[in-house]
């Protein structure tokens, strides 16, 4: 997201990294003035040496093609995601009785 800054050093290097990562993105723009995220679009394709797909709004989709002697980046880890390697142990269910059904009720 460009915010009321502008295009600052950081937020340059936070849609560089995202480039180098996804390939294509999206970014946010603050701000009412259709002339001036044209500029801001240009100069991000300019600096970055990616090209604008789309401009809609607020949203502007950057492209950048990863250089082939880059791999893709590995998927992330989450903090949620459970080693592939671990069993858990169940205790077996106590044998029930059949199931009831809806109409096994309306007979009785």
């Amino acid at each position: 997201m460009v915010g009321e800054a502008g295009l600052t050093p950081p937020v340059l290097h936070e849609i560089d990294v995202g480039l180098k990562s996804h390939e294509l993105i999206k970014v946010r723009v603050l701000g009412d003035d259709r002339q001036a995220r044209a500029a801001l679009i240009a100069a991000i394709c300019a600096q970055l040496k990616a090209a604008s797909v789309q401009h809609i709004g607020k949203i502007l989709v950057v492209y950048r093609p990863r250089p082939a002697d880059e791999p893709a980046p590995a998927p992330r880890k989450t903090a949620d995601a459970k080693p592939a390697t671990r069993k858990t142990t169940h205790r077996p269910r106590a044998k029930q009785g059949p199931r009831r059904t809806k109409r096994s009720f309306q007979g009785a």
